[in-house]
């Protein structure tokens, strides 16, 4: 239903977003939608998951030719009609279609992926992007992923610039700008437990207008 209480959260790499996200939606008991969207979105097309976890967070480019031959199996034979034409654009709009009918159905936590423009004329979205300081960032990818100080810097700045392209590219609104949201925070200021409180308390005071 249209009074559903969406939140898309949109974050950059090692601000703790997802973890936010999650923890928020346990708190609201909410459901929430990070990754498993390309599992939901690979279901409702029938087309294997490599192909959304290939153009996840990723502008419009052809990816078909990328998979010609590599054995990528598809979930079944007529998932779609002309593979020729599959390209992000494609797996975008499926993809989407899930995030409305997800919306419909129940309240939710979108983490990424445009959530906030494909749910743009939902009349019950809130929506939020989460910072980090720098240092903090390259501690909780280094952290995460195992890696050397050097790689998370790396790691960080690829990630910023993906994220951005393709937020950009599908809402024509500027990835992590204060008028493209309703909150953005940094959640090395509260901490992680200290944001997610925040939030909410932001929450309950928008929704009880």
């Amino acid at each position: 239903m249209e009074n559903n209480l969406i939140i898309n959260i949109g974050r950059q790499l090692g601000s703790g977003g997802r973890e936010i996200g999650e923890k928020l939606a346990n708190r609201l008991n909410v459901r929430f939608y990070d990754k498993e969207l390309i599992e939901l979105a690979s279901k409702r097309s029938g087309l294997c998951t490599d192909f959304f976890e290939k153009a996840d967070e990723k502008p419009s480019q052809g990816i078909i030719g990328n998979f010609l031959g590599m054995g990528f199996p598809f979930i079944n034979e007529g998932a779609v009609s002309s593979l020729n034409c599959l390209n992000n654009d494609s797996l975008f709009k499926i993809q989407s279609d899930v995030i409305r009918q997800l919306a419909k159905t129940d309240s939710c936590i979108f983490v990424g992926r445009c959530s906030d423009y494909i749910l743009r004329e939902h009349i019950n979205c809130i929506n939020i992007f989460i910072t980090a300081n720098h240092e903090d960032r390259i501690n909780r990818v280094q952290q995460l992923y195992s890696i050397s100080e050097s790689e998370a810097e790396n790691k960080i700045e690829q990630s910023d610039k993906k994220r951005a392209n393709y937020y950009n590219y599908y809402s024509y609104k500027a990835w992590g700008m204060a008028s493209s949201y309703h909150l953005c925070i940094n959640s090395s200021v509260l901490g992680i437990d200290g944001t997610i409180e925040f939030i909410e308390d932001f929450i309950q005071r928008r929704t009880a207008k």
